[in-house]
């Protein structure tokens, strides 16, 4: 018996050994070692002395980017998540009906997320914003005055704001599949107790969605905290540096000042924060997560 329980342990490691070994190989080794090179003075073509917290120390204590750089990122992530959640949920909503021709309009409002915000999806977004931009001569068309983009330290990070909220598709279909998961028999019984649509929507469609929402929540709070491509290549951080993400901070201290210890310790400071934001998100959502067996494991 003991011999047959040793066998199929050992075929269970086999099974899951290509997932271990790239965990090992991809994840954990380069987590462990930025965490190490974080605890030295290491630049980006050799390993340095071991200086323990000084790089942490003099983060909090001395560098004036730090901060207005969080500032900005927290700034963009409350502009971003909220308008880009809302509007695939709204979509979801309008696309929740039957008809032939829907799924080519699930498709096309799909298509975004298959882009992403890659190198050239955000040129584009450049050249759809600058002065001479397709949106301000739409503007002037309509006799509007033309508005700089991204070059007003007030607008510019809004700006790159919308190029994240234009990949709403994988939010969209997630909120399109809790849409269709939920009863009619409980639209049924709305209308019959005389509820109108926004009394229906948030009496039973939000909170059977709270789970989605939450899981969205979660996904997209972590990759705005880790955004880069959009500042990086639309505003390269300005104008200002009102567009200066904590990513974009990163990759200067990494490969522009050459000093790769103290850009691994920005880096566990951002994911130490959003360990932290997923923590207390998880703690709260007993308080406002709807699930159908009352969140028991």
């Amino acid at each position: 018996m003991k011999n047959r329980t040793m066998r199929h342990a050992l075929w269970g490691l086999l099974f899951i050994s290509p997932w271990l070994l790239g965990f090992l190989g991809f994840q954990f080794y380069p987590l462990a070692m930025s965490f190490y090179y974080s605890l030295t003075d290491s630049s980006l073509v050799k390993t340095g002395d071991f200086i323990g917290l000084d790089n942490y120390v003099k983060l909090f204590s001395q560098d004036k980017d730090f901060f207005p750089s969080m500032r900005v990122t927290l700034l963009y992530t409350f502009v971003a998540v909220p308008i880009k959640l809302a509007f695939a949920l709204l979509v979801a909503v309008l696309l929740n009906r039957n008809s032939k021709v829907m799924h080519v309009y699930r498709t096309v409002y799909y298509l975004p997320s298959i882009l992403g915000a890659s190198v050239a999806i955000s040129l584009l977004w450049r050249f759809l914003f600058m002065n001479e931009g397709v949106v301000n001569s739409l503007l002037g068309k309509l006799g509007l005055p033309g508005v700089d983009w991204l070059g007003d330290p007030d607008v510019a990070l809004f700006t790159i704001s919308l190029l994240v909220v234009w990949q709403f598709g994988t939010s969209m279909v997630l909120f399109l599949a809790g849409l269709k998961g939920i009863p009619s028999e409980l639209y049924d019984a709305a209308k019959v107790d005389g509820a109108g649509r926004f009394r229906t929507f948030g009496a039973i469609t939000l909170p059977l969605l709270t789970p989605i929402l939450f899981f969205n929540l979660v996904m997209q709070l972590i990759g705005a905290l880790q955004e880069f491509t959009a500042a990086f290549v639309v505003t390269n951080g300005g104008p200002m540096k009102a567009t200066y993400l904590i990513g974009l901070k990163i990759y200067d201290e990494a490969f522009l000042e050459m000093r790769m210890g103290y850009a691994s310790a920005v880096s566990w400071v951002l994911f130490l924060f959003i360990l932290l934001v997923t923590l207390i998100l998880f703690r709260s959502s007993n308080r406002w997560v709807h699930y159908e067996d009352g969140g028991r494991k």
